[in-house]
């Protein structure tokens, strides 16, 4: 009875939040799963007014109602598109960290989270391992997305065309350098995030390029942890917590004016999510927090409002590449954030051509992609469809699990074109111009 207890008490604490939702169904014509399954239990709505009655719902099917919640990708398209301003991905994380109490997590993700995860060193050792020995399990194909396909038949990846992890992440770079003093203008900290450290090195490279060209100094914490949005989004709250812990104590150790990323999930998380979900615990944390949220910005945004990207100006004798933008669901739903990404882009020197429903999600959804892969891959494909159809030689956007989605897609139907984010398409211009980057 004491975990019904402490289940009924978690539960009124969203109460205030759910009463928001007039169930208008305006979600419905919002979110990408339903455009899909056309599913009540697979909207927003249907969802709260199953978090609703969640107790009653919890002793006749607990895991019914954890399987319901999990079919979400968390994009924000319903709070985005909400003119009650229901913050549904708020409501939903704090409802699977509510059930995960009461099932618990599966042996798997206990192991996962809270023996890997949480451990910045063991992940780093473990993901070198797997960068090491993936080459027995996975071919490299020929294609311009750099993608790879199972060697062995498996019903986890058979479909699946992935994106490597790199032998050498941007992490075991590092080592000797000391960033820190360097630069005479703005003092930028770079928070890299799991993907762009492990299966994108190159994005991170492009950031540091690019922030040295513009004389910024350059703070890189070592042994940096995950956002946590992996550990939240299975409820597993300890994990969560323990992450941003980690990670406020390593940037809280220099002083800085700007905490830049170059992953749109990771902006997101660490501006909303990490002062939502920890608003009522530690008030030390909490301040340190919303102190780091302040200054977080994505690497577009600081290059567009802060650098001079004028000043980047390309010498007109190479070709003009056609570049598509997908704009991240957690970066322009989220944040607002999608006019500038796409200067960066034109400052490049190469051509800007838009795509039918660039904001639509690209399907991918972190690990929604790996337990309903067959929807995941219908929404990917339309957004692969748009992008084919503007004739690009690239396709650019600004989240790593985007790019991971989006090479599949593309390489599952053969096409030829290129996945990148701004800042790599900024930076190449920086080097085709021969511009001095003080490396």
């Amino acid at each position: 009875m004491d975990r019904m207890q402490q289940l009924a008490r978690d539960v009124r604490k969203l109460e205030d939040q759910l009463a928001v939702c007039t169930r208008c169904g305006m979600c419905q014509a919002n979110c990408p799963l339903f455009a899909q399954t056309r599913k009540e239990a697979d909207v927003s709505r249907g969802k709260l007014v199953l978090i609703n009655g969640l107790i009653d719902q919890m002793f006749d099917d607990a895991r019914g109602v954890n399987e319901r919640l999990q079919r979400c990708l968390l994009c924000g398209s319903c709070a985005h598109g909400c003119p009650s301003n229901v913050n549904a991905v708020e409501i939903f994380l704090k409802a699977r960290v509510i059930i995960a109490q009461y099932l618990g997590l599966s042996f798997p993700k206990k192991i996962i989270f809270k023996k890997i995860l949480s451990n910045p060193e063991t992940f780093n050792g473990i993901m070198e391992m797997v960068a090491t020995f993936q080459k027995f399990f996975f071919k490299k194909e020929q294609n311009p997305q750099g993608t790879s396909c199972a060697r062995i038949v498996s019903p986890l990846f058979r479909h699946r065309h992935l994106v490597p992890i790199k032998e050498k992440a941007f992490n075991r770079t590092l080592s000797g350098q000391d960033l820190r003093i360097k630069g005479k203008g703005l003092k930028v900290a770079f928070f890299v995030g799991c993907l762009i450290d492990k299966a994108f090195p190159n994005i991170a490279h492009s950031v540091v390029d690019v922030l040295k060209y513009f004389k910024a100094g350059v703070f890189i914490p070592f042994n940096q942890g995950c956002c946590g949005i992996p550990a939240i989004a299975s409820g597993d709250f300890e994990t969560f917590e323990n992450l941003v812990r980690t990670n406020v104590e390593l940037f809280s150790r220099e002083r800085f004016d700007y905490l830049v990323t170059a992953c749109a999930t990771c902006s997101s998380t660490i501006i909303k999510l990490w002062p939502a979900l920890l608003k009522h615990g530690d008030k030390k944390l909490l301040k340190q927090i919303e102190a780091l949220a302040q200054k977080t910005v994505d690497i577009s945004w600081l290059m567009e409002k802060r650098f001079d990207l004028s000043s980047v100006i390309p010498d007109g004798e190479g070709e003009k590449k056609i570049i598509t933008y997908h704009d991240p669901c957690h970066l322009k739903k989220s944040l607002g954030i999608f006019n500038e990404p796409r200067q960066v882009i034109l400052a490049s020197g190469n051509t800007l051509k838009e795509m039918a429903g660039s904001d639509t999600c690209c399907g991918m959804g972190g690990s929604f992609n790996f337990k309903y892969y067959d929807i995941s891959s219908k929404i990917g494909l339309e957004k692969a469809g748009n992008i084919i159809n503007t004739g690009c030689s690239t396709v650019a956007t600004s989240c790593p699990a985007c790019m991971m989605q989006i090479s599949d897609m593309l390489a599952k139907l053969q096409q030829p074109i290129q996945v990148r984010h701004p800042v790599e398409i900024f930076a190449e211009a920086l080097l085709t111009d021969n511009k001095a980057l003080d490396l």
